[in-house]
């Protein structure tokens, strides 16, 4: 099963967009899916209700932390590297889906869907391929 294929699986599973894309890649991360899960929950529905960033983005975001992060609380040595991480996976999946926010890839006020939740989510699990090479 491809990673893409995992994720929507996990969507079908009543996963919000945000927790079926990062708990796609829970082994190559090294986080147990129920902490991704945990963690990934507040992130649903856009953020605030579709006003905020797409969730499946927010998930390939948090995969970039987890995978990058040298975890060092005392002085952090990684942010840099994680916030352009997070620069790339975001730019990327401008391109691919047409926004980056939820009520806009939906169309909520336009009545036009510019990506539905499963091509965000497919979106998102290939710029974490992409960008993050896992």
């Amino acid at each position: 099963m491809t990673k893409k294929e995992l994720a929507i699986a996990l969507h079908d599973r009543k996963f919000n967009c945000c927790q079926a894309v990062a708990c796609a890649f829970a082994q190559e991360l090294s986080v147990d899916v129920p902490t991704l899960f945990k963690a990934g929950e507040g992130f649903g529905l856009g953020m605030g209700c579709m006003d905020g960033t797409c969730g499946a983005l927010s998930g390939a975001i948090m995969a970039a932390g987890f995978l990058n992060s040298d975890g060092n609380i005392d002085a952090p040595g990684t942010k840099a590297d994680t916030y352009k991480l997070s620069r790339e996976l975001l730019d990327r999946f401008r391109q691919k889906c047409g926004s980056t926010i939820c009520r806009e890839l939906k169309g909520a006020d336009t009545g036009k869907v510019l990506c539905t939740c499963p091509d965000c989510i497919m979106n998102a699990v290939e710029c974490v391929e992409e960008v993050l090479k896992i």
